[in-house]
Formats: C-alpha cells, structure tokens, sequence
C-alpha cells in the first residue's frame, strides 16, 4: 500500500488527473488518460480504505493492553508528532523550494514566506499526506471515547459466526449511499483542512470492519474462496460497471463533473461502484497475502519496518526526481515508470539508513 502511494503521487504528477505538489502541464492521448484514470481510480477506491481497516483491526488489543491513558498519549506520539513535522518543516520546505519553478519573479525571503505560512492558516492544510495519521488520530480518540463512555470491553467470542455474501453486499451499499450523502456537500475534488471527505465514508466503515474483524477473528478465518470471489467480481464486473459509468457519465463530452457529487445517477453510481471496488479489493487481497505472504524475511522486514518513514518523507523526494526528469521530452508513460523505479528504492533506502537511526526521529518512525 505504501508502494501504492507514492506511485499514485507520480502518476498525479504525470497525468494532472488530481491534486499534487508539483504537476508538469500534459495534453494526454485516450489511451494514456484511459491508463491513468483507470489506475487513479481504481487505486484511490480502496488502498487508503484498507490501511484504515489494518489500523482498526490492532486498535482494540493496543486499548486494552495500554489503558486509555497510554493509549492516547502513544497514538498522539506515534501520529501526532510526525504529522506537527511535516506541517512545520516538510510541507512548506517543499512549497517554498516550488516558488523558484512556479514564481513568476523572485522568491520573497524564506523567513517572511514561513511567517506568512503559519499567520494566514495555510498550516492547518499543510499536512500533506500526513493526513491519513491526523484522520487516524481523530478516529483512535473517538474509538477510546466509545469505550469510556459505554464501559465495554473488546471481548473476542470463541466461535463468532463469519459474514456471508449479504453481509458483504450490505456493507458495499452501507459505505456507497455515505459516500453518494457526503458528495451532496463536499465532492470530489474538495477537502476541509486538507481531508477529502468526500472518500471518508469508506475510511470511517472500514475502520470499524478492522474493529469488529479483530473481534471476532475475521481476517483468519474468512475462507479464501469466499474472499477472492469478490476479487474477482471486482475485477471483471468493476471494470465493466467503471467504463459504463465514465462512457455514459460524460467522457465522450469530456465533462466528467456530474460523477463527482450532487443528486445526479451519475455520482450516486460512482459511489457504488467505488464501495464494491473497496470491498472486494480489500477481501481478495487480505486472502491472499494472508495465504502466500504471511512472513518476514531478509528483505520484507525491512522494507516494512520502513514503510512509515517512507509515508512521511517521500513527497520531497519525489518531488526532487521529477524535477530532475523535467526537461526530458518523453511520454508521459514513460517518465512516470522511470520516476516510480528511481523514487521507490530511495525512498525505502532513505527510510531504512538515513531517517530511521536519527535518534529523535526514531521513536516515531
């Protein structure tokens, strides 16, 4: 999933197709638009969805392990303290060294362009990626709320009944008729404090599916086949449901708008699709790497131990090999494939030798 992220923030990079740092202006042929819309979307509907889903399932045993008390104070540590560095440092670190690309003139004075960074409240929409941990912070205090309020406790059942096909289909429609109700007000395309909330209907449900999955044992006991036929249903009839919806929604006249929100057919079918996508994503790959990559070897472990370091810093990173690659007149293909090659092994290099043995980066790392 991290992988994922910083190959989504090259491909925005190379598409113009969302929203990023640093966007190199490109008129794209049908098959190049076809190949990065289906990738963007496609990979937006679930991956970010399923990392909530991760942090739910390990929420409950980390509460009653720790108390309330630790539990906040470890999260606002582990979360808080990394998103406060990149609002601070990296995020207007990155917009400023852009000024000289972007800026039709001078630069004004670095300290002036900080000063004003923080007094105008660009800070509180500076974190950045890092909104993922805000967003996860918020949901660990709610969930601790919960708990305190009600009294109860995460008490697993020796042989809770698994969800069956309804189940599945009911939640699909659950998280699309809350993404279909929040586009009524805020739709794609816009954020609050940076959070696209548009996308949050399904990162609120599935947080709660990883809760109720550590409970009653889920993702060990979901059988394989019942997991990869929704893959495989998301795969085939999502990729037919997702060309139908943009052929009939607007492609042809290039106006894609009433997919992004409103009372139109178009935007409450995108919804679905998206909540049919993610969940069928999410069960077939859960299955799978539970059945052939459930391990730790010589070069997973580190890489895993370093995928938050690269979540954090890899925006500058990217942001500094595409520069690089700017005056090269090649497809848009092409420098996209060449910038996630270049971009991922560093990132993971710099994560693993360079940001995770700073002795104060380290404990949030």
């Amino acid at each position: 999933m991290i992988v994922l992220v910083v190959m989504v923030h090259a491909a925005v990079t190379y598409s113009n197709l969302g929203h990023w740092y640093y966007r190199e202006p490109v008129e794209l042929d049908p098959p190049t638009f076809l190949f990065f819309g289906i990738f963007l979307s496609f990979t937006q509907a679930y991956f970010m969805g399923l990392l909530f889903l991760i942090a739910g399932y390990f929420v409950p045993d980390s509460f009653d392990r720790k108390g309330p008390a630790k539990f906040l104070r470890d999260r606002a540590v582990r979360l808080g303290i990394p998103t406060l560095i990149y609002m601070l440092f990296i995020n207007p670190g990155i917009n400023y060294y852009l000024l000289a690309f972007q800026w039709q003139g001078p630069r004004p004075p670095l300290g002036q362009a900080y000063m004003n960074y923080i007094l105008r409240g660009a800070i509180l929409s500076g974190s950045g990626p890092m909104w993922f941990a805000l967003a996860l912070l918020i949901f660990s205090a709610a969930y601790a709320a919960y708990r305190l309020l009600t009294g109860s406790r995460m008490s697993p059942k020796p042989e809770p009944a698994l969800p069956g096909h309804l189940h599945v289909a009911g939640l699909i429609l659950l998280i699309a008729v809350g993404a279909f109700a929040i586009r009524l007000v805020q739709p794609i395309g816009t954020s609050v404090m940076n959070m696209q909330l548009c996308y949050f209907s399904s990162y609120i449900v599935l947080f709660i599916v990883g809760i109720q999955a550590r409970q009653n044992n889920w993702l060990m006991r979901i059988p394989r086949s019942f997991a990869l036929s929704w893959f495989k249903a998301a795969l085939a009839g999502g990729t037919a449901f997702w060309l139908a919806i943009m052929i009939l929604g607007g492609m042809a006249s290039g106006d894609l708008s009433p997919i992004w929100g409103g009372w139109r057919w178009q935007s409450a079918a995108f919804a679905l699709w998206e909540a049919f996508f993610a969940v069928g994503a999410c069960l077939g790959i859960i299955a799978m790497f539970r059945e052939h990559f459930n391990c730790r070897g010589r070069l997973t472990g580190p890489l895993s131990d370093s995928s938050f370091s690269v979540y954090l810093f890899h925006p500058p990173i990217l942001i500094l090999i595409c520069l690089a690659l700017r005056n090269l007149a090649w497809h848009p293909l092409i420098k996209f494939a060449l910038c996630s090659a270049l971009a991922l092994p560093l990132c993971f290099l710099a994560g693993y030798f360079i940001f995770r043995r700073i002795p104060l980066l380290k404990r949030v790392l």
